[in-house]
């Protein structure tokens, strides 16, 4: 039997609102059933479930690190979209996904687990300081799926309950092209513009059957910004041991602060304390080192071990954005089922056999500079009050690092980033 591919698309987006009203091609339905506002998932599930995803956040970035380049990706998108599919997902394949993904709830507690990250993750904070904007978060689900093609209503109704997704009905036989189209222009208009073609042509095919969009925008003002006055030109040290000149930010400031045997990490705080930046910069020689092993209790060790260090804080401004294809990368990673045409089994979602995943797109933008960060997530740093301070502490990320951007709330793991070159 020939399976019929779906269009898979867990994508970051640069979001300025949640959802764009659907063109003239398609139609949305979606299920009687309104999303649940109170899923009151025991804290031990929604703790597994954080955890399963960061676990996934630096697997993925295992992945990846291969890549010459910068890097930067949003782990939760990809495991809030593949978590949809994962719904319809049976037998082998459905097996295959929770060890990739660290799926170790049940299906019947993952998505309200879900759904409850979701709501946690969006209601935010405001600024303590009148002068600064609050943090944005928005989170947005999308699905545009073949019409009079037979999804089992227990399938829309999952997704209803759980992600607040409705159907956009879409003949991909006889309008691939237009739909494709108003794929990318909704995209366009959640990201003000500056993702313009995400689906490139023959990308929708009168094959596809099934297209899932996450969009995650995030933009945060530091807690205490940076002078612009003080930002000057500095050397950045490529691992090649030439360098590049880049706008280099300075301030004092007390921040949470780790230092170790081969590595410097320390947390910036967003306004409003639910979210922060954190920065790991690997010693001269030991980036390599330092990033092979680099997994999800290395990380949680880390984190742990931050105490507040008053210091003056050196740190290059950097813009750019990453696109990936991570069909190939997660079928490596243990999950070639439901990549393939004979092996694939998304029966909850049709109540047969037969569809498979074609692709998984993702893209993703930030920029960092004096006022904050514009991206795809959020976090803040709690310091603890007991720890000594020692002054006169100078840091300067002059040279690669890796970053992360995380919810401190419920410690999920927003973003992920590798800089080797600022100006690259």
């Amino acid at each position: 039997m020939n399976k019929t591919l779906i269009k898979l698309l867990p994508i970051l987006l640069l979001a300025s609102t949640i959802l764009a009203a659907c063109g003239s091609h398609t139609t949305q339905v979606k299920s009687d059933q309104a999303r649940l506002t109170d899923p009151n998932v025991p804290a031990p599930q929604l703790d597994a479930l954080v955890n399963g995803n960061n676990a996934f956040a630096l697997d993925l970035y295992q992945s990846l690190r291969a890549s010459p380049d910068n890097l930067f990706y949003s782990p939760f998108s990809i495991s809030l979209a593949l978590g949809m599919t994962y719904g319809g997902a049976r037998g082998v394949t459905e097996a295959q996904m929770a060890d990739v993904l660290h799926f170790d709830l049940s299906q019947a507690k993952l998505h309200p687990a879900f759904n409850q990250l979701d709501l946690a993750l969006t209601q935010g904070a405001e600024p303590e300081n009148e002068n600064q904007q609050p943090m944005q978060l928005n989170i947005a689900n999308a699905i545009w799926g073949q019409e009079g093609y037979p999804f089992l209503p227990a399938y829309l109704d999952l997704l209803a309950l759980n992600y607040g997704a409705g159907l956009n009905l879409a003949d991909f036989t006889a309008q691939a092209e237009p739909t494709r189209l108003e794929i990318n222009q909704w995209v366009s208009d959640q990201t003000e513009e500056r993702i313009q073609d995400l689906l490139a042509p023959g990308m929708i095919d009168a094959s596809t059957r099934l297209v899932l969009v996450n969009a995650i925008y995030f933009k945060a003002d530091w807690q205490d910004q940076f002078d612009a006055n003080n930002t000057h030109k500095a050397p950045f040290y490529l691992l090649d041991g030439t360098d590049v000149q880049v706008e280099m930010m300075s301030d004092t400031q007390v921040l949470p602060y780790l230092r170790r045997e081969n590595y410097q990490a320390v947390e910036l705080p967003y306004a409003g304390g639910t979210a922060a930046m954190d920065i790991f910069l690997p010693d001269e020689g030991a980036f390599a080192a330092f990033e092979a092993a680099l997994d999800w209790p290395a990380l949680q060790g880390i984190l742990a071990s931050l105490q507040p260090v008053e210091m003056h804080l050196f740190m290059p401004k950097f813009t750019f954005s990453r696109d990936f294809e991570l069909a190939q990368t997660l079928a490596g990673m243990g999950m070639p089922d439901a990549f393939c045409l004979g092996a694939a089994d998304f029966s909850g979602m049709t109540g047969s056999p037969s569809l498979c995943i074609s692709n998984v797109v993702h893209q993703a933008f930030v920029a960092v500079d004096e006022e904050g960060t514009e991206a795809a997530a959020a976090t803040a740093v709690v310091m603890v009050e007991s720890a000594m301070l020692y002054e006169g502490l100078e840091l300067t990320i002059d040279r690669p690092f890796i970053f992360l951007i995380r919810d401190l709330s419920t410690g999920q793991i927003l973003f992920v980033g590798r800089v080797l070159n600022p100006v690259q």
